[in-house]
């Protein structure tokens, strides 16, 4: 194969930070590449570079032969540049023809022609072996679909080098197959793909090539044949890391939260039990009903039957601020939506739901709220370089971190982690199961919401898993693999194991 990309000598300093210090890197015609390393690692400054988003402070790019000091984004697109980020970028009210075409609309005759669009539409999802409806709006698919609509448009551009950045984060096991599938299609047709993934497993499963990044520094390049897992996660974190899972704390026999027949529009008889000290696993198919309950037990849904009990008191749970009152907290699956207030100071996000106990007559006890913080952050090892710093600025763990502190400062008994490691990277995830550990050990009760298997297998207690909004089996350590879990979120009926 030839070399398609190189990038030689990249360096970009932004006021205070070497985000990237003399990179070189090489991509081959109709490879697919990992680039991995943890958050703050540099990988996305240089894809921002490659897409024109950011101008290097030096260094060179070598395409086709040709020399760049750097594009913008518009010569990068001219140049077969695309790239497919986390936060897809649809209109989601347009139809899919529509989105693909968006700013290159077919004409004929000199008006607009939706016939057109759909029919190269069409051929462009056949071509790349998935059914897609040109006329169905983007907002009304799931988001598997909306990331074939990405990758679609994305060759509609004749794209020759294709950035995928975390692109199986919201999928399920199938859903990841097809975009493999997609993803081998593009392969065989000599586009290059580099793809950013957190999911290490993956990296062995569709790329030929891994190279690794650490603290804005090139680490090494490797087949993805030629080395190990442990060997990667090594270079990334510039240390041997330990047991991936932490060992059970081991719960009790006591019972913190019970739901017993809850019903709304999306789950249908959902009956559990958590004991005090469990991590409780959650497993099932994107649209199981795993969210829709913990939004149930946080009141985000109201109940149409069914009720609730934390330490054995009945509770009217009509919203999250009744919850939160009796104890329950939700680390929710997009922390950056629902989870923070990105614009806000750390420890501004970390007093948000005690406000009403830190306040003086109109006014935030100030005072209190740097105590609070200063010692939640010191117990989660958050790492900012101010509590006054922005939110934003903080890497995935380290915000991940900050909204667990925020239900910490509540005293919360039970907390619900909805996708607890999504889109963090592999170091950052030990701190977090530590972390969830840690709670356990000092009496706090978790249900962990997990698409993982390794994760939902390595921290679970005991784990049940939904299928079509209701429950379709319970099993406890000891009962469980990844077949057995795979069957019943498939909707296989339950045999009788767990208790």
């Amino acid at each position: 194969m030839s070399t398609i990309l190189k990038m030689k000598n990249i360096t970009k300093i932004f006021p205070g930070v070497r985000a990237l210090d003399n990179v070189c890197l090489d991509f081959e015609e109709g490879e697919v590449h990992a680039i991995v390393g943890e958050n703050g690692a540099g990988k996305s400054t240089l894809i921002k570079i490659l897409t024109g988003a950011h101008v290097p402070t030096d260094g060179k790019m070598e395409i086709y032969g040709k020399e760049y000091s750097h594009f913008t984004p518009h010569e990068a697109m001219e140049l077969g540049i695309s790239a497919i980020y986390q936060e897809f970028i649809l209109v989601p009210y347009l139809t899919v023809a529509e989105n693909i075409f968006f700013g290159r609309e077919q004409t004929k005759g000199g008006f607009l022609s939706k016939a057109e669009m759909n029919k190269k539409t069409r051929e462009l999802c056949l071509e790349m072996g998935v059914e897609v409806d040109p006329k169905a709006k983007v907002m009304d698919l799931g988001v598997a679909y909306q990331q074939i609509v990405e990758i679609v448009k994305a060759v509609s551009q004749n794209a020759k080098i294709l950035v995928m950045d975390e692109p199986s984060a919201p999928l399920t096991t199938n859903e990841i197959d097809a975009m493999f599938n997609v993803v081998r299609k593009l392969k065989s047709k000599g586009v290059t793909i580099l793809y950013i993934s957190h999911r290490l497993e993956e990296i062995f499963e569709i790329c030929d090539r891994v190279s690794i990044m650490r603290d804005g520094q090139y680490i090494t390049t490797a087949k993805t044949n030629e080395i190990a897992k442990k060997e990667i996660i090594a270079h990334m974190v510039g240390r041997e890391l330990g047991e991936t899972f932490p060992g059970g704390a081991g719960s009790t026999d006591e019972i913190i939260l019970e739901a017993d027949g809850l019903c709304t529009r999306k789950i249908n008889d959902v009956s559990f039990k958590l004991k005090k000290g469990e991590i409780l696993g959650f497993g099932g198919l994107v649209g199981a009903g795993r969210t829709e309950t913990a939004n149930a037990l946080f009141g985000i849904d109201s109940l149409d039957k069914g009720h609730i009990k934390v330490n054995g008191k009945l509770l009217k749970v009509r919203s999250p601020k009744h919850a939160i009152q009796n104890g329950i907290g939700l680390i929710p699956e997009d922390r950056k939506k629902h989870g923070l207030i990105l614009s806000m100071q750390v420890k501004e996000n970390i007093t948000f739901s005690i406000l009403g106990k830190i306040k003086r007559w109109i006014f935030v006890d100030t005072k209190e709220e740097m105590r609070i913080s200063e010692k939640l952050q010191s117990d989660l090892s958050i790492k900012t370089p101010t509590l006054k710093q922005k939110t934003r600025n903080l890497s995935g763990g380290n915000q991940q971190k900050v909204v667990i502190a925020k239900w910490l400062a509540t005293k919360c008994d039970v907390l619900i982690f909805d996708e607890p490691t999504r889109g963090i990277d592999v170091g950052a995830k030990q701190e977090i199961y530590h972390l969830m550990h840690e709670l356990t050990k000092d009496g706090k009760s978790i249900i962990m919401i997990s698409s993982e298997m390794p994760e939902l297998i390595g921290m679970s207690d005991r784990i049940i898993i939904m299928y079509e909004g209701h429950i379709n089996g319970e099993l406890c350590a000891g009962e469980y693999s990844q077949e057995r879990i795979l069957e019943l979120a498939s909707g296989q009926e339950f045999g009788g194991l767990g208790a």
